[in-house]
Protein backbone atom coordinates (compact mmCIF):
# COMPACT_ATOMS: atom_id res chain seq x y z
CA UNK A 1 0.00 0.00 0.00
CA UNK A 2 1.19 3.53 -0.82
CA UNK A 3 2.71 5.21 2.26
CA UNK A 4 0.34 8.17 1.93
CA UNK A 5 -2.73 5.91 1.86
CA UNK A 6 -1.33 3.77 4.66
CA UNK A 7 -1.25 6.76 7.04
CA UNK A 8 -4.84 7.65 6.22
CA UNK A 9 -5.95 4.02 6.66
CA UNK A 10 -4.15 3.86 10.01
CA UNK A 11 -6.00 6.95 11.29
CA UNK A 12 -9.33 5.59 10.07
CA UNK A 13 -9.05 1.98 11.18
CA UNK A 14 -5.99 1.45 13.38
CA UNK A 15 -6.13 0.70 17.10
CA UNK A 16 -7.12 4.03 18.68
CA UNK A 17 -4.48 3.86 21.41
CA UNK A 18 -1.77 3.11 18.86
CA UNK A 19 -3.00 5.99 16.67
CA UNK A 20 -2.91 8.34 19.64
CA UNK A 21 0.61 7.42 20.72
CA UNK A 22 2.06 7.34 17.22
CA UNK A 23 0.68 10.79 16.44
CA UNK A 24 0.94 12.31 19.91
CA UNK A 25 4.46 11.44 21.02
CA UNK A 26 6.27 13.37 18.24
CA UNK A 27 3.84 16.28 18.69
CA UNK A 28 4.30 16.27 22.48
CA UNK A 29 8.10 16.18 22.16
CA UNK A 30 8.00 19.09 19.70
CA UNK A 31 5.64 21.16 21.87
CA UNK A 32 7.64 20.43 25.02
CA UNK A 33 10.72 21.65 23.14
CA UNK A 34 8.75 24.71 22.08
CA UNK A 35 7.64 25.35 25.64
CA UNK A 36 11.16 24.71 26.89
CA UNK A 37 12.47 27.43 24.60
CA UNK A 38 9.99 29.99 25.91
CA UNK A 39 10.64 28.80 29.46
CA UNK A 40 14.42 28.93 29.04
CA UNK A 41 14.24 32.40 27.49
CA UNK A 42 12.69 33.50 30.78
CA UNK A 43 15.31 31.61 32.78
CA UNK A 44 18.19 33.09 30.76
CA UNK A 45 16.86 36.65 30.99
CA UNK A 46 16.11 36.28 34.70
CA UNK A 47 19.51 34.76 35.44
CA UNK A 48 21.72 36.78 33.06
CA UNK A 49 19.98 40.16 33.21
CA UNK A 50 17.49 41.61 35.69
CA UNK A 51 13.91 41.63 36.97
CA UNK A 52 13.26 44.74 34.85
CA UNK A 53 14.41 42.95 31.69
CA UNK A 54 12.23 39.95 32.57
CA UNK A 55 9.26 42.25 33.17
CA UNK A 56 9.80 44.01 29.83
CA UNK A 57 9.88 40.73 27.92
CA UNK A 58 6.79 39.57 29.84
CA UNK A 59 4.94 42.65 28.58
CA UNK A 60 6.12 42.11 24.99
CA UNK A 61 5.43 38.39 24.85
CA UNK A 62 1.62 38.62 24.48
CA UNK A 63 2.12 40.97 21.53
CA UNK A 64 4.63 38.67 19.85
CA UNK A 65 2.18 35.81 20.42
CA UNK A 66 -0.15 37.38 17.87
CA UNK A 67 2.21 36.00 15.21
CA UNK A 68 1.46 32.54 16.57
CA UNK A 69 -2.22 33.41 16.37
CA UNK A 70 -1.90 34.41 12.71
CA UNK A 71 0.01 31.23 11.87
CA UNK A 72 -2.62 29.25 13.77
CA UNK A 73 -5.46 31.03 11.96
CA UNK A 74 -4.21 30.08 8.51
CA UNK A 75 -2.62 26.79 9.55
CA UNK A 76 -5.45 25.28 11.60
CA UNK A 77 -8.06 26.60 9.18
CA UNK A 78 -6.27 25.02 6.23
CA UNK A 79 -5.44 21.94 8.28
CA UNK A 80 -9.05 21.30 9.29
CA UNK A 81 -10.17 21.61 5.65
CA UNK A 82 -7.36 19.36 4.50
CA UNK A 83 -8.08 16.59 7.02
CA UNK A 84 -11.76 16.54 6.08
CA UNK A 85 -10.90 16.60 2.36
CA UNK A 86 -8.54 13.65 2.90
CA UNK A 87 -11.33 11.74 4.65
CA UNK A 88 -13.73 12.57 1.79
CA UNK A 89 -11.09 11.80 -0.88
CA UNK A 90 -11.64 15.29 -2.36
CA UNK A 91 -8.34 15.68 -4.22
CA UNK A 92 -9.35 18.85 -6.08
CA UNK A 93 -9.94 20.74 -2.84
CA UNK A 94 -6.71 19.43 -1.35
CA UNK A 95 -4.69 21.08 -4.14
CA UNK A 96 -6.21 24.54 -3.57
CA UNK A 97 -5.97 24.81 0.22
CA UNK A 98 -2.31 25.76 0.70
CA UNK A 99 -2.27 28.61 -1.82
CA UNK A 100 -5.27 30.23 -0.11
CA UNK A 101 -3.66 29.76 3.31
CA UNK A 102 -0.47 31.41 2.01
CA UNK A 103 -2.48 34.42 0.85
CA UNK A 104 -4.06 34.75 4.31
CA UNK A 105 -0.66 34.45 6.02
CA UNK A 106 0.87 37.16 3.82
CA UNK A 107 -1.94 39.68 4.19
CA UNK A 108 -2.50 39.16 7.93
CA UNK A 109 1.22 39.43 8.71
CA UNK A 110 1.55 42.78 6.95
CA UNK A 111 -1.58 44.17 8.63
CA UNK A 112 -0.26 43.23 12.06
CA UNK A 113 3.47 43.83 11.76
CA UNK A 114 3.75 47.33 10.30
CA UNK A 115 1.61 49.29 12.81
CA UNK A 116 2.87 47.19 15.74
CA UNK A 117 6.48 48.01 14.88
CA UNK A 118 5.73 51.73 14.51
CA UNK A 119 3.83 51.97 17.80
CA UNK A 120 5.85 49.47 19.83
CA UNK A 121 6.63 51.87 22.69
CA UNK A 122 2.99 52.88 23.03
CA UNK A 123 1.85 49.25 23.00
CA UNK A 124 4.30 48.25 25.74
CA UNK A 125 3.04 51.18 27.84
CA UNK A 126 -0.52 50.01 27.15
CA UNK A 127 0.49 46.62 28.54
CA UNK A 128 1.52 48.33 31.79
CA UNK A 129 5.16 49.23 31.10
CA UNK A 130 7.01 52.30 32.34
CA UNK A 131 10.60 53.56 32.40
CA UNK A 132 13.34 51.05 31.61
CA UNK A 133 10.78 48.22 31.48
CA UNK A 134 9.18 49.89 28.45
CA UNK A 135 12.58 50.13 26.75
CA UNK A 136 13.32 46.44 27.30
CA UNK A 137 9.86 45.41 26.10
CA UNK A 138 9.95 47.62 23.00
CA UNK A 139 13.43 46.42 22.00
CA UNK A 140 12.36 42.78 22.30
CA UNK A 141 9.10 43.37 20.40
CA UNK A 142 10.62 45.30 17.48
CA UNK A 143 13.41 42.78 17.02
CA UNK A 144 10.93 39.91 17.00
CA UNK A 145 8.73 41.64 14.41
CA UNK A 146 11.60 41.77 11.92
CA UNK A 147 11.14 38.01 11.39
CA UNK A 148 7.33 37.93 11.77
CA UNK A 149 6.72 36.66 8.19
CA UNK A 150 8.92 33.64 8.91
CA UNK A 151 7.10 33.00 12.20
CA UNK A 152 3.67 33.04 10.58
CA UNK A 153 4.61 31.12 7.42
CA UNK A 154 6.61 28.46 9.25
CA UNK A 155 3.84 27.84 11.78
CA UNK A 156 1.17 27.76 9.10
CA UNK A 157 3.05 25.18 7.03
CA UNK A 158 3.68 23.05 10.11
CA UNK A 159 -0.02 22.96 11.00
CA UNK A 160 -0.80 21.73 7.49
CA UNK A 161 1.80 18.95 7.74
CA UNK A 162 0.20 17.88 11.03
CA UNK A 163 -3.21 17.84 9.36
CA UNK A 164 -1.90 15.11 7.04
CA UNK A 165 -1.32 13.04 10.17
CA UNK A 166 2.47 13.35 9.82
CA UNK A 167 3.23 14.38 13.36
CA UNK A 168 6.77 12.99 13.37
CA UNK A 169 7.69 14.96 10.25
CA UNK A 170 6.15 18.15 11.67
CA UNK A 171 7.96 17.61 14.98
CA UNK A 172 11.34 17.19 13.30
CA UNK A 173 10.78 20.41 11.35
CA UNK A 174 10.03 22.27 14.55
CA UNK A 175 12.93 20.81 16.52
CA UNK A 176 15.51 22.09 14.01
CA UNK A 177 14.57 25.68 14.78
CA UNK A 178 14.04 25.14 18.50
CA UNK A 179 17.49 23.63 19.08
CA UNK A 180 19.11 26.57 17.27
CA UNK A 181 17.14 28.97 19.46
CA UNK A 182 18.04 27.15 22.67
CA UNK A 183 21.76 27.22 21.85
CA UNK A 184 21.90 30.81 20.60
CA UNK A 185 19.87 32.54 23.33
CA UNK A 186 22.50 32.64 26.14
CA UNK A 187 25.29 33.27 23.61
CA UNK A 188 23.58 36.32 22.11
CA UNK A 189 22.35 37.66 25.46
CA UNK A 190 25.64 37.45 27.33
CA UNK A 191 28.62 36.88 25.06
CA UNK A 192 27.40 39.01 22.15
CA UNK A 193 26.10 41.50 24.74
CA UNK A 194 22.80 41.99 22.89
CA UNK A 195 20.59 41.68 25.97
CA UNK A 196 16.87 41.15 25.32
CA UNK A 197 17.45 41.79 21.61
CA UNK A 198 19.79 38.80 21.63
CA UNK A 199 17.00 36.59 22.99
CA UNK A 200 14.72 37.84 20.20
CA UNK A 201 17.36 37.30 17.49
CA UNK A 202 17.97 33.75 18.70
CA UNK A 203 14.28 33.03 18.29
CA UNK A 204 14.20 34.75 14.88
CA UNK A 205 17.08 32.69 13.53
CA UNK A 206 15.43 29.51 14.79
CA UNK A 207 12.16 30.47 13.08
CA UNK A 208 13.92 31.14 9.76
CA UNK A 209 15.37 27.61 9.88
CA UNK A 210 11.97 26.21 10.85
CA UNK A 211 10.32 28.04 7.95
CA UNK A 212 12.95 26.90 5.43
CA UNK A 213 12.61 23.23 6.41
CA UNK A 214 8.82 23.43 6.02
CA UNK A 215 9.13 25.09 2.62
CA UNK A 216 11.54 22.41 1.36
CA UNK A 217 9.16 19.65 2.49
CA UNK A 218 6.50 20.90 0.08
CA UNK A 219 8.97 21.99 -2.61
CA UNK A 220 10.46 18.49 -2.79
CA UNK A 221 7.02 16.91 -3.21
CA UNK A 222 6.90 15.05 0.11
CA UNK A 223 3.34 16.10 0.96
CA UNK A 224 0.54 13.54 0.73
CA UNK A 225 -1.36 15.78 -1.70
CA UNK A 226 -0.46 17.65 -4.88
CA UNK A 227 0.51 21.26 -4.23
CA UNK A 228 2.47 24.17 -5.68
CA UNK A 229 4.27 25.67 -2.69
CA UNK A 230 5.04 28.88 -4.61
CA UNK A 231 1.40 29.56 -5.52
CA UNK A 232 -0.65 32.30 -3.87
CA UNK A 233 -4.34 31.85 -4.61
CA UNK A 234 -7.77 33.14 -3.72
CA UNK A 235 -10.83 30.97 -4.20
CA UNK A 236 -13.64 32.68 -2.30
CA UNK A 237 -15.28 29.57 -0.85
CA UNK A 238 -12.04 27.91 0.27
CA UNK A 239 -10.59 31.16 1.63
CA UNK A 240 -13.81 31.79 3.57
CA UNK A 241 -13.76 28.25 4.99
CA UNK A 242 -10.15 28.71 6.13
CA UNK A 243 -11.07 32.00 7.81
CA UNK A 244 -14.00 30.44 9.69
CA UNK A 245 -12.33 27.15 10.63
CA UNK A 246 -9.09 28.77 11.82
CA UNK A 247 -10.72 31.72 13.56
CA UNK A 248 -10.89 30.09 17.02
CA UNK A 249 -7.09 29.70 16.99
CA UNK A 250 -6.60 33.35 16.14
CA UNK A 251 -9.26 34.65 18.48
CA UNK A 252 -7.64 32.74 21.35
CA UNK A 253 -4.35 34.56 20.67
CA UNK A 254 -6.10 37.92 20.32
CA UNK A 255 -8.19 37.42 23.44
CA UNK A 256 -5.08 36.28 25.28
CA UNK A 257 -3.53 39.63 24.38
CA UNK A 258 -6.55 41.48 25.75
CA UNK A 259 -6.40 39.33 28.87
CA UNK A 260 -2.72 40.17 29.27
CA UNK A 261 -3.36 43.90 28.90
CA UNK A 262 -5.97 43.79 31.65
CA UNK A 263 -4.00 41.49 33.97
CA UNK A 264 -0.64 43.18 33.54
CA UNK A 265 -2.15 46.62 34.04
CA UNK A 266 -3.86 45.39 37.19
CA UNK A 267 -0.53 44.14 38.51
CA UNK A 268 1.23 47.37 37.47
CA UNK A 269 -1.47 49.47 39.19
CA UNK A 270 -1.73 47.48 42.42
CA UNK A 271 1.73 45.97 42.70
CA UNK A 272 5.43 46.48 41.97
CA UNK A 273 7.93 45.37 39.32
CA UNK A 274 8.63 42.38 41.58
CA UNK A 275 4.96 41.40 41.42
CA UNK A 276 5.13 41.67 37.63
CA UNK A 277 8.23 39.47 37.48
CA UNK A 278 6.56 36.98 39.85
CA UNK A 279 3.46 36.76 37.65
CA UNK A 280 5.64 36.36 34.53
CA UNK A 281 7.45 33.46 36.17
CA UNK A 282 4.26 31.77 37.40
CA UNK A 283 2.65 32.18 34.00
CA UNK A 284 5.64 30.72 32.14
CA UNK A 285 5.70 27.69 34.44
CA UNK A 286 2.00 27.07 33.82
CA UNK A 287 2.44 27.56 30.08
CA UNK A 288 5.36 25.14 30.00
CA UNK A 289 3.33 22.46 31.75
CA UNK A 290 0.57 22.93 29.18
CA UNK A 291 2.89 21.93 26.34
CA UNK A 292 2.07 18.18 26.44
CA UNK A 293 -1.56 19.20 26.01
CA UNK A 294 -0.67 21.29 22.95
CA UNK A 295 0.97 18.18 21.51
CA UNK A 296 -2.10 16.04 22.19
CA UNK A 297 -4.51 18.57 20.71
CA UNK A 298 -2.35 18.85 17.56
CA UNK A 299 -2.49 15.06 17.21
CA UNK A 300 -6.24 14.95 17.85
CA UNK A 301 -6.99 17.34 14.97
CA UNK A 302 -6.25 14.98 12.03
CA UNK A 303 -7.84 12.06 13.90
CA UNK A 304 -11.12 13.95 14.31
CA UNK A 305 -10.97 15.70 10.91
CA UNK A 306 -10.18 12.65 8.77
CA UNK A 307 -12.70 10.46 10.62
CA UNK A 308 -15.32 13.19 10.35
CA UNK A 309 -14.77 13.36 6.60
CA UNK A 310 -15.21 9.58 6.49
CA UNK A 311 -18.30 9.79 8.82
CA UNK A 312 -16.74 7.61 11.53
CA UNK A 313 -18.54 9.40 14.37
CA UNK A 314 -18.19 6.77 17.08
CA UNK A 315 -14.44 6.72 16.53
CA UNK A 316 -14.37 10.51 16.93
CA UNK A 317 -16.05 10.32 20.34
CA UNK A 318 -13.82 7.51 21.56
CA UNK A 319 -10.72 9.37 20.39
CA UNK A 320 -11.78 12.56 22.17
CA UNK A 321 -12.29 10.73 25.45
CA UNK A 322 -8.97 8.88 25.17
CA UNK A 323 -6.97 12.01 24.34
CA UNK A 324 -8.58 13.95 27.21
CA UNK A 325 -7.92 11.17 29.73
CA UNK A 326 -4.30 10.89 28.56
CA UNK A 327 -3.83 14.65 28.90
CA UNK A 328 -5.04 14.47 32.49
CA UNK A 329 -2.57 11.68 33.26
CA UNK A 330 0.23 13.80 31.80
CA UNK A 331 -0.38 16.94 33.84
CA UNK A 332 -1.54 15.46 37.15
CA UNK A 333 1.92 14.48 38.51
CA UNK A 334 3.37 17.91 37.64
CA UNK A 335 0.44 19.67 39.27
CA UNK A 336 1.04 17.70 42.46
CA UNK A 337 4.76 18.61 42.43
CA UNK A 338 4.02 22.29 41.83
CA UNK A 339 1.53 22.32 44.68
CA UNK A 340 3.97 20.64 47.07
CA UNK A 341 7.16 22.47 46.00
CA UNK A 342 6.20 25.86 44.52
CA UNK A 343 9.21 27.84 45.75
CA UNK A 344 11.75 25.53 44.08
CA UNK A 345 9.98 25.98 40.72
CA UNK A 346 9.86 29.75 40.98
CA UNK A 347 13.55 30.04 41.88
CA UNK A 348 14.55 28.77 38.43
CA UNK A 349 13.62 32.21 37.08
CA UNK A 350 13.86 34.38 40.18
CA UNK A 351 16.92 33.02 42.01
CA UNK A 352 17.35 36.03 44.32
CA UNK A 353 13.72 36.77 45.09
CA UNK A 354 12.13 36.41 48.51
CA UNK A 355 8.73 34.73 48.36
CA UNK A 356 6.12 35.51 50.99
CA UNK A 357 3.50 33.02 52.13
CA UNK A 358 0.99 35.08 50.13
CA UNK A 359 3.11 34.67 46.96
CA UNK A 360 3.11 30.91 47.45
CA UNK A 361 -0.66 30.86 48.02
CA UNK A 362 -1.23 32.87 44.84
CA UNK A 363 0.96 30.49 42.86
CA UNK A 364 -0.92 27.45 44.13
CA UNK A 365 -4.25 29.08 43.31
CA UNK A 366 -3.02 29.98 39.82
CA UNK A 367 -1.93 26.44 38.89
CA UNK A 368 -4.97 24.68 40.42
CA UNK A 369 -6.65 24.79 36.99
CA UNK A 370 -4.03 22.54 35.36
CA UNK A 371 -6.07 19.29 35.71
CA UNK A 372 -9.07 20.96 34.01
CA UNK A 373 -7.15 22.02 30.91
CA UNK A 374 -7.03 18.69 29.02
CA UNK A 375 -10.81 18.85 28.48
CA UNK A 376 -10.62 22.51 27.44
CA UNK A 377 -7.78 22.01 24.96
CA UNK A 378 -9.24 18.91 23.32
CA UNK A 379 -12.62 20.62 22.96
CA UNK A 380 -11.12 23.67 21.26
CA UNK A 381 -9.54 21.30 18.72
CA UNK A 382 -12.61 19.08 18.37
CA UNK A 383 -15.21 21.69 17.37
CA UNK A 384 -13.39 23.22 14.36
CA UNK A 385 -12.34 19.75 13.19
CA UNK A 386 -16.03 18.72 12.82
CA UNK A 387 -16.84 21.84 10.76
CA UNK A 388 -18.37 23.60 13.78
CA UNK A 389 -15.90 26.31 14.86
CA UNK A 390 -18.63 28.53 16.35
CA UNK A 391 -18.60 27.11 19.93
CA UNK A 392 -14.80 27.43 20.16
CA UNK A 393 -14.95 31.04 18.91
CA UNK A 394 -17.77 31.97 21.30
CA UNK A 395 -15.97 30.43 24.28
CA UNK A 396 -12.72 32.25 23.43
CA UNK A 397 -14.54 35.58 23.07
CA UNK A 398 -16.74 35.15 26.13
CA UNK A 399 -13.83 34.06 28.33
CA UNK A 400 -12.11 37.40 27.86
CA UNK A 401 -14.86 39.92 27.13
CA UNK A 402 -17.51 38.78 29.59
CA UNK A 403 -15.40 37.19 32.31
CA UNK A 404 -11.77 38.33 32.31
CA UNK A 405 -12.11 42.04 31.62
CA UNK A 406 -14.83 42.74 34.24
CA UNK A 407 -13.30 40.53 36.93
CA UNK A 408 -9.73 41.72 36.40
CA UNK A 409 -10.92 45.32 36.71
CA UNK A 410 -13.03 44.73 39.83
CA UNK A 411 -11.29 42.00 41.84
CA UNK A 412 -7.86 43.69 42.23
CA UNK A 413 -9.67 46.74 43.62
CA UNK A 414 -11.15 44.55 46.36
CA UNK A 415 -8.40 41.96 46.91
CA UNK A 416 -5.29 43.61 45.48
CA UNK A 417 -2.89 41.40 43.51
CA UNK A 418 -4.62 38.29 44.83
CA UNK A 419 -7.70 39.20 42.75
CA UNK A 420 -5.73 38.38 39.59
CA UNK A 421 -5.00 34.83 40.73
CA UNK A 422 -8.38 34.05 42.33
CA UNK A 423 -10.24 35.54 39.37
CA UNK A 424 -8.22 33.60 36.78
CA UNK A 425 -8.91 30.31 38.49
CA UNK A 426 -12.63 31.02 38.96
CA UNK A 427 -13.02 31.90 35.27
CA UNK A 428 -11.33 28.71 34.09
CA UNK A 429 -13.50 26.55 36.34
CA UNK A 430 -16.65 28.16 34.88
CA UNK A 431 -15.34 27.75 31.30
CA UNK A 432 -14.56 24.06 31.93
CA UNK A 433 -18.13 23.39 33.08
CA UNK A 434 -19.50 25.24 30.06
CA UNK A 435 -17.31 23.24 27.67
CA UNK A 436 -18.33 19.94 29.27
CA UNK A 437 -21.99 20.77 28.63
CA UNK A 438 -21.26 21.65 24.98
CA UNK A 439 -19.30 18.43 24.42
CA UNK A 440 -22.15 16.29 25.81
CA UNK A 441 -24.61 18.05 23.49
CA UNK A 442 -22.30 17.63 20.51
CA UNK A 443 -21.86 13.91 21.17
CA UNK A 444 -25.64 13.46 21.31
CA UNK A 445 -25.94 15.27 17.97
CA UNK A 446 -23.35 12.96 16.41
CA UNK A 447 -25.37 9.97 17.64
CA UNK A 448 -28.39 11.31 15.74
CA UNK A 449 -26.47 11.93 12.50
Amino acid sequence: MDLKLKQKEFILNGNIKQVMWKLSLPAIIAMVMFGLNAFMDTVYIGQLMSEEALSGVALAYPLTSITFGLGSWAGTGAGNLLSIAIGKKDTNKQQLILSNATFLMLVSTLIFTIPTFIYSDELIKLMGGSGIITTYGSDYLKTTLLAAPFWVYGLGLNFIVRAEGRMKTAAIMMIYGLVINLILTPILIKYADLGVEGAAWATNIGMVIYCLVGYLYFKMGKASFKVNINAIGFQKEIFSDILKSGFPGFIMALMSLIQSIVVLNAIANYGTSSDLAFFASANRILMFLMTPLFGLMRALQPVVGINYGARNYERIKNSFKLFTKTGLLFVLPFWILLTLFPEQSLRLMLPDATFSSLNILHFRVYVVVLPFLPLVFMALTYFPAIENPKPASIIALARQLFFYIPLMILLPKWWGIGGVYYGSTLIDVVITIWILILIVKSFKKLNQT
